[in-house]
């Protein structure tokens, strides 16, 4: 199980490495319940989630991350996950301190999708 959540993550975060977000919402689950922000309702359809991923390759670079899958089971697996980049609106650089949680089905897509996560300048 742990090889799941290993791989579906690695994939996750090179695709946002490489500003691929086809290949980011090629993670998901059609039917995903995707949560951008822990306190906002989930998103309410696949379109809105591609909608947040389309613009990921017109607002930032220079993206670097590493992850730790911390806790498992068969249900949920918790990964805590860091990256730096730069926006590209002001040239900014950022540090992101974060955790998904997630769901994954048999064909390792995510069917659920909840992340915190902290950002501040650097």
């Amino acid at each position: 199980m742990k090889e799941m959540y290993d791989n579906w993550t690695k994939e996750f975060m090179d695709s946002w490495k490489e500003l691929d977000w086809k290949r980011t919402l090629n993670t998901l689950d059609k039917e995903v319940e995707y949560y951008e922000n822990p306190i906002d309702k989930p998103c309410k359809s696949f379109e809105e989630v591609t909608q947040l991923w389309n613009i990921v390759a017109d607002n930032q670079k220079d993206i670097t991350y590493q992850y730790e899958i911390v806790a498992y089971n068969n249900d949920f697996g918790i990964i805590n996950w860091k990256m730096t980049r730069t926006m590209l609106s002001n040239n900014v650089k950022q540090e992101i301190d974060g955790i998904f949680q997630i769901a994954l089905n048999k064909e390792g897509k995510c069917t659920y999708f909840k992340q915190w996560r902290f950002t501040k300048e650097c």
